[in-house]
């Protein structure tokens, strides 16, 4: 039957296939649940429902505004957002699902204040783009504004009137930004009497006169006191009234009372429990069921009044009038639900977090008008002479079926009947400002359109490249060399290769535009559409390939982590476009890139968390451009790091990222041409040059690099035409250690060891007179039974304790030995 209705055909249509945010209102009893509940089944975007309370959350099957956005209770200042924050903590899983979504949906959209409103609009800009109002997303707000209005105390309305004219939803200042259509749905399903509805529609819109206030006021019956069979319940005004109303019937009845708790499991804050938590029962009283029956049978609605007719222990019979049997009721089942993104459906998901479990009944002799919002009566008394606030007449009249079934507990008058004016001039515009279907037509090629200009937008990969020069720039003095100029050769390549192209192939496809046709049924924009996409991915792989040679490090902690952060928003960037890209390669389809670009994040994300999962030794590690021995590089760094951190100081105050490069470069292979490199001093140098000068012999040795000594160093040697292998033997000869002809000869021990294995070949020196017999059988046995093909995997194998120039010297004593 609603699948029929042209308004809500409209809206459907309004939904799914533009990005306009929607006020989807109407009478009481036109639908909006309805269309609601299937829209959650057939809507191709990600959304997520929210309501402004509780109760109106569940029944809706969404979240809170508060709880799903995090906002605090209280007003939202427009302008001062460091406050408004202060206290707003979203972890990585909400943030993706934010980033993720299509389309928000908030429900009772009437009780929802501006500020509220500003206020979602704050934390999507935050998340998402913060240029656009809602950070993008499509807002469907549905509710009436003739029935509970927003609640605002008086010292929040000394805080928020001069920014906002008054209360309501619509004069949020990000939803005018927007300009939001309105759509009403017309068709009545909860009445069918043209009479009864001319009076609630005149009621509604504050048109009602003295001869309608008659035709309602005929229903007022003094005294009425109907036969407890009969099924009337009493609306009132007050909580107070309604509560007074329930107990003195319920004690009434003499039968015996029974009290039934409810059964909370998991999440399900208090605020929203859907029924009280103890209820207290006697057979004769009437109740009404607060659940749809969700059973093939169907077998009672939210709102049907009964009579209790027997209780047996966990099981209460309910006669509702009209039927021929009891109904045997039990405890049913309300959910609390979270929203999570899957990532591995990349689809949103309503998650069970928490259970309420009660009887779907309570006293019904009386409830709140403000609580009867959403249900249907067959018989009520009306008591709202005291109503305080706007619609209240209206949502209890509307509340029943028919005129007949309405019973008034006394007259209705002029002052009780409150439409705010601020409403009704809002409604009348809204009306006169109707779409219809050119509207949308034109609503779906601007959506189509928007979304193609995005397509071929690459300010953000822009904007990510010069935040990265910028923060580079800043700290050049930490950062290694040669990154600067790698960043700013990938700058280039999109000023030439895509920015200044990208800007005139959109006045190009905007010159296509103007033919008023959607572009997804444009054959030859289609065709442009293809190959720009695939000029602009070969130019984009350029730049990821660059992007993937890229090498960094940084001295400082804090500079690191922000460019890191940098470059992971370029990558993240990349990715995405070159995404969208691939995708429209083959053609634009609206619904299709909105899915591929939120995919393309999540995928992008998933990605990271398997990168952070690799172990240490499982990642590559490149040293950066301009370093000629890289693995020398990194033992050295990842030794100075280690060292760092032991001592609980930054990394360049042991030796910064400069100094590396110049070590590794450089393979100094003594103490005077270790202080020569800028940045050593002699401190330094008695520090950690012993260190330093091992780590590169045994690098030079283990890749047969010859290192260089300096001839200052060596000048007599020289010129006597002496071989420095020599004058190490000589001084051992004297008696001196190897230890002590290292730091004579400014060498480090492994390049003595080296020299003496020279002398082993000769049979000048044996090896156990300068090495240990317990080393010398420790690498002869590793050698015996593992038969390594280098030197490199018996120094791995044997650690730190053995050095390369040992493992020369067996290697070198069994050569000779065979």
């Amino acid at each position: 039957m609603l699948s029929k209705n042209p308004q809500l055909e409209l809206a459907s249509e309004f939904v799914q296939n533009t990005d306009r945010n929607i006020f989807l209102t109407g009478k009481a009893g036109t639908g909006k649940t309805t269309f609601l509940h299937q829209l959650k089944k057939t809507c191709p975007k990600r959304m997520v429902v929210v309501a402004p309370t509780g109760v109106a959350a569940i029944n809706a099957g969404g979240s809170t505004i508060h709880s799903f956005f995090q906002l605090p209770f209280g007003p939202f200042v427009p302008g001062q957002s460091e406050k408004n924050n202060q206290n707003r903590k979203m972890n990585r899983d909400k943030i993706n699902l934010i980033k993720s979504l299509d389309l928000l949906v908030i429900d009772e959209i009437s009780m929802v204040r501006a500020d509220t409103l500003d206020s979602i609009d704050e934390v999507l800009r935050r998340y998402r783009d913060r240029t656009k109002p809602f950070g993008g997303v499509q807002l469907l707000m549905i509710g009436d504004l003739h029935q509970l209005s927003p609640v605002v105390k008086d010292d929040e309305w000394a805080l928020l009137k001069d920014f906002y004219s008054n209360i309501y939803f619509f004069n949020s200042n990000a939803l005018k930004q927007t300009f939001p259509i309105n759509i009403e749905l017309k068709h009545i399903y909860r009445q069918s009497d043209d009479f009864f509805i001319g009076i609630l529609n005149a009621v509604r819109e504050n048109k009602i006169d003295a001869e309608t206030l008659a035709k309602l006021n005929s229903r007022y019956i003094p005294n009425f006191n109907p036969h407890e069979d009969e099924g009337y319940i009493t609306l009132s005004s007050h909580n107070y009234s309604a509560n007074q109303i329930n107990e003195v019937k319920l004690e009434k009845l003499k039968s015996k009372a029974y009290k039934f708790t409810a059964d909370v499991n998991g999440d399900f804050p208090e605020f929203s429990y859907p029924n009280a938590f103890e209820l207290t029962f006697k057979v004769g009283a009437q109740v009404m069921f607060v659940k749809n029956d969700v059973s093939r049978e169907k077998l009672y609605f939210n709102g049907k009044i009964g009579t209790i007719t027997k209780i047996k222990e966990e099981t209460i019979f309910v006669k509702c009038p009209g039927d021929y049997q009891e109904l045997v009721v039990n405890k049913t089942e309300w959910q609390n639900f979270k929203y999570e993104l899957n990532t591995s459906t990349k689809e949103i998901e309503e998650n069970i977090i928490g259970t309420f479990s009660q009887f779907p009944l309570k006293l019904a002799w009386a409830i709140t008008i403000h609580k009867s919002q959403g249900l249907t009566f067959e018989k009520a008394i009306i008591d709202a002479n005291a109503a305080f606030a706007h619609g209240q007449v209206y949502v209890a009249l509307s509340r029943c079926k028919t005129f007949e079934g309405l019973v008034l507990h006394s007259p209705i008058s002029f002052n009780s009947v409150k439409t705010d004016g601020t409403v009704a001039n809002y409604t009348r515009n809204a009306e006169e400002n109707a779409p219809d279907k050119n509207h949308l037509t034109q609503s779906k090629i601007v959506f189509q359109q928007n979304l193609l200009y995005d397509l071929f937008d690459f300010k953000t990969l822009k904007g990510a490249l010069f935040l990265i020069k910028k923060h580079a720039e800043e700290n050049h003095q930490t950062i290694n060399d040669g990154f600067l100029d790698d960043i700013n050769k990938i700058r280039e390549l999109g000023d030439t290769k895509i920015y200044d192209v990208a800007e005139k192939f959109k006045r190009q496809i905007h010159a296509q535009l103007q033919n008023n046709v959607l572009p997804e049924e444009n054959d030859d924009l289609q065709e442009r559409i293809k190959k720009g996409c695939n000029y602009f991915s070969e130019q984009l792989e350029t730049i990821s390939q660059a992007y993937k040679e890229l090498t960094f490090d940084a001295d400082n902690k804090s500079v690191k982590k922000q460019i890191e952060e940098d470059l992971e928003n370029l990558n993240k960037e990349i990715f995405i476009k070159q995404s969208a890209l691939k995708l429209c390669s083959d053609g634009f389809k609206t619904l299709s890139y909105l899915k591929t670009k939120a995919n393309a994040e999540i995928d992008f994300n998933n990605t990271k968390k398997a990168e952070a999962n690799i172990t240490p030794k499982q990642r590559v590690t490149v040293a950066p451009a301009g370093v000629k021995n890289g693995s020398l590089f990194q033992v050295i760094k990842k030794w100075r790091d280690e060292l760092a951190s032991d001592n609980g100081v930054p990394v360049y105050q042991i030796l910064p990222q400069k100094v590396l490069t110049d070590l590794a470069n450089k393979l100094p292979s003594n103490f005077e041409e270790l202080e020569s490199i800028k940045g050593i001093g002699k401190i330094k140098v008695k520090q950690y040059g012993n260190e330093i000068l091992t780590m590169i012999a045994d690098y030079c040795q283990s890749n047969d690099i010859k290192q260089a000594p300096l001839q200052s160093l060596l000048s007599a040697d020289v010129s006597n035409k002496t071989d420095t292998k020599r004058v190490s033997l000589n001084l051992f000869k004297e008696g001196k250690t190897v230890a002590e002809i290292a730091i004579q000869r400014g060498f480090v021990a492994s390049t003595i060891e080296t020299h003496l294995t020279h002398y082993i070949e000769s049979g000048e020196i044996s090896i156990f007179d300068f090495m240990d017999k317990t080393k010398i059988d420790l690498i002869t046995d590793y050698i015996a039974e593992h038969n390594p093909n280098a030197i490199n995997q018996t120094k791995e194998a044997l650690g730190n304790e053995i050095s390369y120039g040992e493992i020369r010297a067996v290697m070198k004593h069994l050569q000779m030995q065979e």
